[in-house]
């Protein structure tokens, strides 16, 4: 919290008032993470299962190339959802629950 008071002065003092702002009343959401157990962090810091999802659905669209309206190309990315919602994939534990009710 003190960093980033004095990084929202030092933006203050090159006025950059809309950064400043935007650092203070951001500092509460950027710490949410620290409140879980510390086995998380890491977890909930990178967004690798994200991406991960993104590149085998931009991996499915390029392999189909063009579609006829927005509509399909919704639908196969919905599919691609749904298959990994369902396969095994889909129902590995990211984060051990179990440690939220420390």
């Amino acid at each position: 919290m003190e960093k980033a008071g004095d990084v929202a002065a030092k933006l203050d003092g090159m006025r950059l008032a809309a950064a400043a702002k935007c650092v203070r009343d951001g500092i509460a959401e950027t710490l949410t993470c620290t409140r879980f157990p510390m086995r998380h962090w890491r977890r909930i810091r990178t967004n690798n299962a994200i991406e991960r999802l993104n590149r085998e659905i931009r991996r499915r669209t390029r392999v189909v190339g063009t579609f006829p309206d927005g509509k399909s190309a919704l639908m196969l990315v919905t599919a691609r959802l749904k298959y990994v919602a369902d396969s095994e994939w889909g129902s590995r534990r990211y984060l051990d629950v179990s440690l939220l009710g420390e």
